[in-house]
């Protein structure tokens, strides 16, 4: 039951004027909290104004609103997170007792799809019971001020939807109060199977493609030591030279670090902050970082058994972190700091983590990580040496998993022995400038090429793409497309095919300057995954955990792909990219109906290095003519010259 829209928005209008002295009172529930034998959300929009300049075709617009959380249930509600679907392109500039659960630092763009908003520093929201009605402990309020498009005042800007974000919940649609008031009542999932009691005191671990734990391993009244394991759970996920971030909300600053540093070293921040008030006595020439947001990065392997950086387990790999499929002994990275806090925090149990985490590699898959959960305090070996293990002070999960990226940094292009033309990369397919339209097409389809075109950079293959599209009687747009524009690309070449098996040959080119050290790729093919057979200059497996997905990484000593170097003749030859190869082979047996030239020999997803490359969107074609004798050789005599320029 829900109270009358005037009675419950009179409440909502005393409650949010009362001044600051009265919310630290425990007071008895509201009578609309009461109503609600669950969660009840209510957002409130209170007032916005029009900003400048004037723009009557997109004119932006203030707008202040609260959304306010209540835990009227039997349980109390850990990590709370709420729902609000903006609609009208808002850009959210503050949001105070909460931060943005994807990771976003403010101001943000949350218009569209909507976003999700998790508390902080308060996160839990306990049940009356355990209260006996304290509502300070049982609500939160968050005062959201941001800008929005088109409606103007005294129009009401109000999202499309408000909801319960936490697991195990139903949130029916929310009721419209007026014109600036929404509400929702959400209720425990009866269907919801969880092996969280009542009785537990922290939310269970969860799963992801990257998990962050955050320990706090000693803790002191005015700073702790916190360790960071970064962990890789994705058969298919990777990370070269991470760059791990996050944003202080109480003015930490980071002191000492073992096992990784910063990238930039710098305690300005604190000279000219209240960090020096604070901390009289410090020597500010030894801290390492007072940025709010700073970036961690990992030591080189020469810093492993350094006694001031090094270690520690796990660190010092110059931030590579390879899927547990291809190395569980390299999946993780660690790293430990010292931080110091700032008043009111001054008290060895008040601690709280840093907000807002990203984390990114060279040439990996894009990740999206969630706010830190309050969960069990992690166990490590003894450093003692002896069989039990010391505890954490406090532990805080940050799960991240793999974003689809809207522009890869790969491509693929498709050939075959039955056809003398090569299907190239994608015009664009890892984006292009927006001055690229000025000297090139970034709409028209890449013209098919001759096969050592792939053997030169992009600029300099215009004069073999226009002398094969005049043999070839190809049609050339004016102006030419414009090149994939990526680092890395690779050749899938079937290579033969007969009745009881066919073959492949894979071609990886690195066109960046930036070699990649244990480099993997990874192949999946449908329909003809199944009858893999073996590679012959790589190490190739079949995977068991991830679908029709052939996994292929260098053998010894060849698990380095060189990057793009001078021509034997700089002044005259183009660079050359550095480049690995290996021939694939298949068999037909017990797969029914494979038919490699129609589509079936050609990958339906490739990535390297976790980073999902661009296809094409067309086969070679077969049109089943003979061959004349003149042709075949030319044929023969190009794969010949094609196979020794790229030994």
């Amino acid at each position: 039951m829900i109270p009358s829209s005037s009675s419950l928005l009179l409440l909502l209008l005393l409650l949010f004027a009362a001044p600051l002295s009265c919310v630290s009172q425990a007071t008895a529930p509201s009578p609309a909290a009461a109503a609600c034998n669950g969660v009840l959300l209510t957002y409130l929009y209170t007032g916005g104004s029009q900003l400048p300049p004037d723009d009557p075709a997109h004119q932006a617009y203030r707008f202040q609103s609260v959304l306010t959380v209540t835990n009227n249930g039997f349980d109390e509600l850990k990590s709370w997170q709420a729902f609000v679907g903006f609609q009208h392109e808002e850009l959210l500039v503050s949001a105070s007792g909460a931060v943005l659960a994807d990771g976003s630092t403010l101001p943000a763009s949350v218009g569209g799809n909507g976003t999700v908003l998790a508390g902080f520093p308060s996160t839990d929201l306990k049940t009356a019971i355990e209260t006996a009605g304290d509502i300070t402990q049982m609500q939160a309020h968050v005062r959201l001020v941001g800008t929005q498009f088109g409606v103007k005042p005294p129009g009401v800007p109000m999202p499309a939807n408000v909801s319960l974000a936490n697991d195990g919940f139903v949130c029916p649609a929310p009721t419209l109060q007026g014109t600036n008031l929404m509400l929702v009542c959400c209720t425990k999932d009866s269907n919801f199977k969880t092996n969280v009691t009542v009785a537990d005191e922290f939310l269970p671990r969860r799963s992801g493609d990257l998990t962050i734990m955050y320990d706090v391993i000693r803790t002191y009244d005015s700073n702790y030591w916190a360790q960071v394991t970064i962990s890789n759970n994705h058969p298919l996920g990777r990370l070269d030279n991470w760059q791990l971030s996050w944003d202080w909300m109480r003015e930490e600053f980071i002191y000492s670090m073992r096992g990784a540093y910063p990238n930039v070293v710098d305690s300005s921040a604190c000279l000219f902050g209240s960090q020096a008030s604070q901390y009289t006595d410090m020597d500010f020439s030894n801290v390492l970082n007072c940025e709010r947001r700073p970036t961690i990065i990992d030591l080189p392997p020469t810093k492993a058994n350094d006694s001031n950086l090094g270690l520690i387990p796990n660190c010092c790999r110059n931030g590579t972190i390879l899927p547990p499929s291809m190395d569980s002994s390299q999946s993780s990275s660690v790293f430990q700091m010292q931080v110091y806090k700032m008043p009111p925090d001054l008290n060895r149990s008040e601690l709280f983590p840093p907000q807002n985490w990203r984390i990114n590699g060279t040439l990996n898959p894009d990740y999206q990580c969630g706010p830190p959960i309050r969960v069990s305090p992690s166990q490590f070996f003894s450093p003692t040496g002896l069989s039990s293990n010391t505890t954490a002070f406090a532990s805080w999960q940050v799960v991240c998993n793999i974003t689809q990226r809207s522009t890869p940094r790969c491509c693929v292009s498709f050939s075959a022995y039955y056809n003398e033309s090569i299907v190239p990369c994608r015009t664009c397919a890892c984006g292009c400038a927006s001055s690229a339209s000025r000297t090139c097409s970034a709409t028209s389809p890449a013209i098919l090429l001759p096969s050592q075109a792939l053997l030169v950079p992009f600029d300099n293959r215009t004069a073999m793409t226009l002398a094969w599209a005049q043999i070839k009687h190809l049609q050339v747009p004016n102006p030419m497309p414009c090149g994939d524009n990526c680092g890395v690309s690779i050749n899938w070449h079937v290579n033969t095919d007969y009745s009881r098996g066919w073959t492949a040959r894979i071609t990886i080119f690195n066109w960046g300057e930036t070699a990649f050290v244990d480099w993997f790729t990874a192949v999946e093919l449908d329909k003809a995954a199944a009858g893999f057979e073996a590679t012959y200059s790589f190490n190739g497996t079949l995977m068991s955990d991830v679908n029709n997905t052939v996994l292929m990484k260098g053998l010894p000593g060849l698990n380095y792909l060189m990057g793009e170097a001078d021509g034997a003749d700089p002044a005259k030859d183009p660079r050359v990219p550095g480049k690995q190869q290996s021939v694939i082979s298949f068999t037909k047996k017990n797969i029914q109906g494979i038919n490699v030239p129609k589509g079936d020999g050609f990958p339906t997803r490739v990535l390297f290095n976790g980073e999902e490359c661009s296809l094409p969107t067309m086969y070679p074609t077969s049109n089943g003519a003979r061959i004349s004798s003149s042709i075949m050789l030319s044929i023969f005599l190009a794969a010949i010259f094609t196979t020794l320029m790229l030994r």
